[in-house]
């Protein structure tokens, strides 16, 4: 049921996408989510207000994106947050991560600093 008006917004679409990244065997970035076995937690799968409360009281506002803070885990509360797409971009399975006096960062950030 369609009740809460919201499906027009930013937070729409980003909650659609998310599920088809991890259920759409032709979407584009499927072999990177669904693919590896990454999944929507049922909490957020079937109920977008539940989706929307959580991004409500975790942050969210239109200049951020969804990110797992275990690339290899699901989307599920726990494992969510919400960063900037610099922020993201060091969140990646590809990135080396160096920890130098109790900083980490990754190869590339360490190599311009």
């Amino acid at each position: 049921s369609r009740t809460h008006g919201m499906t027009n917004t930013k937070l729409f679409n980003v909650w659609q996408s998310m599920k088809q990244r991890c259920s759409d065997k032709n979407h584009k970035n499927f072999k990177d989510y669904g693919g590896r076995g990454i999944r929507v937690c049922d909490e957020w799968l079937y109920n977008f207000m539940n989706f929307y409360n959580w991004a409500i009281k975790n942050g969210y506002n239109e200049g951020l994106t969804i990110d797992r803070i275990n690339v290899n885990k699901d989307y599920e509360p726990s494992n969510c947050r919400w960063a900037t797409i610099q922020e993201q971009a060091k969140n990646k399975r590809k990135n080396t991560l160096i920890t130098y006096k109790g900083k980490t960062d990754t190869l590339k950030n360490w190599a311009r600093k």
